[in-house]
């Protein structure tokens, strides 16, 4: 038997994951286990809690994969850091941050409290964008394709273009800091208020309120290149030793100012962070999205000069741009696409640990990714344990009487906290850890935002459809299991899915295959003959915290929200 516990340490999205004779059977985000959003710290209780479902013990452990390489593009460091020298003091600060990160027995041994003289393993260091590429690749069912990771940087690379080919990635392009499509777009940001680490998403859904205002200043940011771009530098602080990212005492990522007085002397005043948004901020929003797919597609058309093939794997947190994702099918010649779940930095873990089965070890087992459930699950025996512990009330149902009764609750309109198997790998909730409603009510996007999710009321919510039904509500039929693709629904079915209709008419959703999720599958279907509709609305199970992990959390979450109902393994519970 083969064990390797791949890990992303001393990076946002901190994580572990566990593959046993090259098959993933465990992987997850420390920010579910210790609660801080982004965490950056050691994964020590993801590694704990993935060796006891995996059920193997730190002496099984054969190799380490850690998605980071510290050896790697010396050169360019260098040449940067000499024309930047207070980059030198940032690189001295992150590094102390990772402690003994070169010595992983000793920092597994006493993060983790086990003896060093117990640990055999060899340790593997993978560079960042390799372990990206590989988390995407890997998991494809596919023998060759063209392989892009896109994001803020990591080993100093911001963009890597591939050629994935058997068992081995071979990079044909980098991007290098400080160019970087992450750093465009997190700059913009900051300067309309949303400056916390992971708040891309939000500007991503605030973008089609505006219109492209500030198309030629966006322009001016970015100079194209024959198969890349360069950042115009007038626009971006340097990255000397107080601008860029670093880690504080919490384990949180800060991220320090990225734009210049140029960019504020032709926009005005940055938002503050809770102050109004404008009609400015909207359309900013909006030509930042436009200019990012611009260049996203450049990078895309670029790789397929390189590589001539109608498959992509991608990775990298700019790959969680799902507007984008379902336009490059359009924009580019790639026609089908294989993306990470878990896209951004938590990904390194299961990448790296993929690329050293694979590519160093040879272990010849590729495994193909249906599903994203890769997380810990809870019996209806602890469940029960923990709702008593709560006083909640509930009633212990058969499978057939939960689906009945929750596909009910929700043809009423009623607010469902859904609690079922494992966990989902990735940030999206995925029909496992979900807050689930009715697609169609016209106020139903407002309740959530408002009395629920507590959260912006411009934020979209996305649908889960049936696999195959989704050709007959969205205009593109690329399947997107993941939730990592928007797409237009169809003008016929934009007023019956109003509360999944963003403002132009599209919706990020999440395709559902019976042999995927069988239990989410179905209770769909039980809603679609309910009401006609084979959708229903799908977020994720949490209020401004990571998504609920464990069955307390669910139980907390359900009691200080206004949610009407939790609906936990075999319980039905109605406030």
């Amino acid at each position: 038997m083969s064990v390797i516990l791949g890990i992303n340490t001393f990076h946002a999205g901190s994580s572990a994951s566990v593959i046993i004779d090259g098959v993933p059977v465990v992987a997850l985000a420390e920010e579910r286990l210790n609660r801080v959003k982004y965490y950056a710290g050691f994964p020590t209780l993801s590694i704990k809690k993935c060796l006891e479902i995996a059920g193997v013990k730190f002496s099984d452990i054969d190799g380490v994969a850690v998605g980071r390489d510290s050896s790697a593009n010396l050169r360019k460091k260098l040449e940067f850091s000499l024309r930047h020298p207070g980059k030198l003091l940032n690189l001295a600060r992150m590094r102390s941050k990772s402690k003994t990160f070169d010595d992983m027995k000793s920092l597994i041994a006493t993060e983790c409290r086990v003896d060093s003289d117990t640990l055999k393993f060899q340790t593997y260091n993978v560079e960042h964008h390799l372990a990206h590429t590989a988390s995407a690749y890997f998991i494809s069912e596919w023998d060759k394709c063209a392989g892009i990771t896109i994001d803020g940087s990591g080993d100093f690379v911001s963009c890597l273009l591939s050629d994935c080919s058997g068992d081995e990635i071979k990079p044909l392009k980098k991007i290098f800091v400080p160019h970087s499509l992450g750093t465009l777009y997190t700059a913009v940001c900051q300067f309309i208020g949303y400056g916390k680490y992971g708040d891309e998403g939000k500007v991503m859904g605030l973008a089609p309120l505006g219109s492209d205002v500030y198309h030629d200043f966006f322009e001016k940011m970015l100079i194209s290149k024959k198969d890349g771009f360069e950042l115009n530098p007038e626009y971006f602080l340097p990255f000397g030793a107080n601008q860029g990212m670093e880690i504080n005492d919490a384990g949180e990522m800060v991220v320090h100012r990225l734009y210049s007085d140029k960019f504020i002397n032709e926009l005005g005043a940055p938002r503050e962070k809770r102050g109004e948004i404008t009609q400015r901020d909207m359309d900013v929003s909006f030509s930042l999205q436009h200019v990012f797919e611009k260049y996203y597609m450049h990078l895309l058309n670029s790789l397929h000069n390189l590589v001539p093939t109608e498959k992509v794997s991608m990775a990298g947190g700019c790959a969680l741009n799902s507007v984008a994702n379902g336009k490059l099918l359009i924009d580019t010649p790639f026609r089908e696409t294989c993306i990470q779940p878990a896209a951004g930095d938590d990904g390194l873990a299961i990448g790296a640990a993929l690329y050293v089965s694979n590519s160093i070890l040879k272990e010849n087992k590729r495994w193909v990714m249906k599903d994203s459930y890769l997380g810990n699950e809870f019996s209806d025996s602890v469940i029960k344990a923990e709702l008593e512990r709560y006083n909640v009330s509930f009633k212990e149902l058969s499978r057939e009487e939960l689906l009945e009764a929750t596909a009910e609750e929700i043809k009423n309109g009623n607010v469902i906290g859904w609690f079922q198997g494992r966990m989902e790998w990735g940030p999206r909730a995925l029909g496992n850890r979900s807050i689930l409603a009715h697609p169609g009510f016209p106020n139903m996007k407002d309740i959530l935002n408002a009395r629920i999710k507590h959260r912006e009321s411009f934020r979209p919510f996305a649908p889960s459809v049936l696999q195959e039904r989704q050709s007959e509500l969205f205009e593109q039929d690329h399947p997107s299991p993941f939730m990592l693709h928007v797409y237009k629904i169809r003008p016929e079915w934009r007023d019956r899915l109003s509360a999944v209709n963003h403002v132009d008419d599209t919706g990020r959703l999440q395709t559902v295959a019976r042999d995927e999720n069988p239990l989410y599958y179905d209770l769909i279907k039980k809603f679609e003959g309910k009401t006609g509709i084979p959708v229903i609305l799908n977020t994720s199970f949490n209020e401004n915290e990571p998504i609920v992990c464990e069955p307390f959390q669910a139980i907390e979450c359900f009691q200080r929200t206004k949610m009407d109902t939790l609906v936990i393994g075999s319980f039905f519970c109605k406030k």
